[in-house]
């Protein structure tokens, strides 16, 4: 394939925030952006996005290039470094990065005439399991009241995709009216004014699904202690805490039970279940490793805008699977209707893929992963 256009511009995500959308040869692709972001994620733009952008449309260099590989993205990588005089090329921003290689390789599938998915592994076979945010609080929630915890996550137990994803469309029909939610957060998770515990305790009592816990706990982590609503606990109470709530309620996933500096704390987390690293690892490999040697995690979060460059991507989630490590790829809170992160779950042969339930941003992925089951 030759790349003949290229052009990037400002769009919005679900939350009406900035970010960017390149278009290579009439193939766009587009990236999300977080909320609770992890403070040693890449910087999502070089400067500014008006600086990506102008820097996109003004990138000569990448015009008449022939990409024929998914291997082939590290030609474009070599040229921003080069032309931008940069060390490394995720330097440019995670976001632009990110959008201008999914770009690359939409257009490559396009000339091809294959699935986005199928130039990265044409062997991939096993479908991911879907991690739906089902009751959200935190800095997702718009209530004042809403539970500490960010995400209750439904892991439905079915026996394919498409299976599962019914299952947990009945699961978050029926909790709006358990929970007397009357709306939702910027993920499309019901919002209540329940505590932690009441919220588990209505969850636990459907039979189809497993639970997930994403805590981000760095965002009411302050000064050695972690504060709830109506309490604070330091970090040995915290541990305890984590540890009850497995016991008790057999969480299957917990995400960033303890704040992002902690990789011993991390260690006494109990790993009868899954204990996963999102704002611990951020999607960076150096990170990943130390984790790992620290026996911190035996899953971790992949978030593509969190890195960046999608041959990293490749990397870390070889790396997991040497390590023996679980995978999920993930969406941000601030999404958009690109549909890739199927095509990315299905081929790094992701163990899941946390993309949400409800909201046309997050069913955009759940019914491309559908069409790939059914193709």
């Amino acid at each position: 394939m030759i790349i003949k256009e290229v052009f990037a511009r400002q769009i919005k995500d679900s939350r009406g925030k900035k970010t960017i959308e390149v278009s290579i040869n009439g193939q766009k692709a587009s990236s999300p952006s977080g909320t609770s972001a992890g403070t040693y994620e890449t910087k999502s733009f070089h400067n500014s996005i008006q600086w990506n952008i102008k820097a996109i449309n003004s990138f000569k260099e990448l015009k008449n290039l022939e990409i024929e590989s998914f291997a082939d993205l590290h030609i474009v990588e070599d040229l921003i470094k080069s032309k931008f005089k940069l060390k490394d090329a995720k330097q440019f921003g995670a976001n632009a990065l990110f959008a201008l290689e999914s770009a690359i390789l939409k257009a490559l599938a396009k000339s091809k005439n294959k699935q986005l998915w199928q130039i990265i592994n044409p062997n991939a076979r096993r479908f991911p399991v879907p991690l739906g945010n089902a009751v959200g609080g935190g800095l997702h929630a718009k209530l004042k009241d809403a539970p500490t915890f960010q995400e209750f996550l439904l892991i439905p137990q079915g026996s394919s995709f498409s299976q599962n994803v019914r299952i947990m469309n009945s699961v978050y029909k029926q909790l709006k009216s358990k929970l007397k939610a009357n709306s939702i957060d910027q993920e499309g998770a019901w919002q209540c004014s329940l505590n932690e515990i009441d919220v588990l305790k209505i969850i636990s009592k459907f039979k189809q699904i497993k639970i997930g816990i994403d805590v981000a706990a760095s965002s009411f982590y302050n000064k050695g202690n972690y504060c709830y609503k109506n309490r604070c606990l330091n970090r040995a109470a915290q541990i305890e805490f984590i540890n009850e709530l497995i016991s008790t309620f057999n969480i299957f996933y917990f995400e960033d039970p303890l704040e992002e500096n902690d990789f011993s704390g991390f260690s006494k987390i109990n790993k009868k279940n899954l204990i996963c690293g999102d704002d611990l690892t951020v999607t960076h490999l150096e990170r990943l490793k130390k984790a790992i040697k620290n026996k911190s995690i035996n899953s971790v979060i992949i978030k593509p805008n969190q890195n960046g460059s999608l041959l990293e991507l490749k990397q870390i989630f070889d790396f997991c699977k040497k390590s023996k490590i679980k995978t999920i790829l993930s969406h941000r809170a601030g999404e958009t209707l690109d549909s890739a992160l199927a095509d990315y779950a299905f081929a790094f042969q992701a163990d899941f893929i946390k993309c949400g339930i409800a909201t046309k941003w997050r069913q955009a992925k759940l019914n491309r992963m559908i069409e790939i089951e059914n193709s």
